[in-house]
């Protein structure tokens, strides 16, 4: 049998010496530059959380729960960011340690030649495998109905890459379903499960009505991230809510660190949601830590 260096000597979510269960895609995990884009949102974000966060700061928390493959998501909607996200993914499978590092990045949607251009060039596709763009501090709230955002979305299913939706607002749950209603042959990925308002009964069922409208259509994915931080962070129910109406072949795992209920701290919101998911049966479990992730982000030209 071959030592697995992502896994062996790893100190399971339980605090348990050993070899923890089976790899890990870390879908949503941000890293970020100062030096190399504006990220205006930190200015109002705790202050921990503003100053430049590598991969060097996570890295052997991830391991240590088993993280193989990470996917770098955009947190700035700029050329600079995404082509910083690329080339610490060249980084970060350079060293090793980490088995394989992607990106979905940003690309600009309201410009469909700049996407057609974009898309056709190689340093500018490089570990991708999904665009996103930060809907939630547009000014425009039918940024994603917009016709010329509907041409750039038709480019993504041409080239079989996913759209992640930040759900921030109610406003953008009818938006997920009209996308995908539109553009069947697209991915959607709603990141962080919509941000269920946990511990908000009233709340929780609109959340409930709007969750329940988007599994059915069978081209969305809701990627399991960013939990610990939405309502009173109590997310054991709305789990098991999104796999019934899901399936586990539609549900991936992501920490959103360095975003937690203690910001930079991988244990305080992703450890949990690993705990919970690998209690699962084997199989279900298999598909949401990891190969829900390998079928949904693959790079240009890669195989299913």
């Amino acid at each position: 049998m071959t030592s697995d260096p992502a896994t062996d000597g790893a100190v399971a979510p339980d605090g348990t010496e050993g070899v923890v269960q089976g790899p890990v895609t870390d879908t949503h995990l941000h890293l970020w530059d100062l030096e190399q884009s504006p990220y205006a949102w930190l200015a109002g974000a705790p202050e921990p959380l503003r100053r430049t966060v590598g991969i060097e700061d996570v890295r052997e928390d991830l391991r240590a729960l088993g993280v193989t493959r990470v996917v770098l998501v955009q947190a700035d909607d700029t050329a600079e960011d995404t082509a910083h996200l690329q080339a610490t993914a060249r980084a970060i499978e350079a060293d090793g340690r980490l088995a394989r590092a992607d990106v979905v990045g940003w690309l600009p949607l309201m410009d469909p030649d700049a996407v057609r251009a974009a898309l056709a060039e190689p340093a500018r596709t490089a570990h991708l495998v999904g665009v996103r763009h930060l809907v939630h501090d547009e000014p425009d709230p039918g940024f994603l109905d917009r016709p010329e955002v509907a041409r750039s979305l038709d480019l993504l299913a041409e080239a079989g890459l996913p759209l992640d939706v930040p759900d921030a607002f109610e406003r953008h749950m009818a938006q997920v379903v009209r996308i995908a209603q539109r553009h069947p042959g697209l991915t959607v990925v709603l990141d962080h499960l919509g941000k269920p308002p946990l511990g908000d009964p009233a709340a929780m069922r609109r959340w409930e009505e709007q969750i329940a409208a988007i599994a059915t259509r069978p081209n969305v994915v809701a990627k399991l991230s960013g939990l610990a931080t939405s309502g009173d962070g109590d997310f054991a129910a709305a789990l098991d809510r999104a796999r019934a109406l899901f399936g586990a072949d539609r549900l991936m795992v992501g920490s959103d660190w360095p975003i937690a209920p203690r910001a930079l701290d991988l244990s305080s919101g992703f450890a949990p949601l690993l705990a919970q998911v690998r209690a699962w049966e084997a199989a279900d479990a298999a598909a949401v830590t990891h190969e829900t992730a390998a079928r949904v982000y693959r790079r240009l030209g890669e195989a299913a």
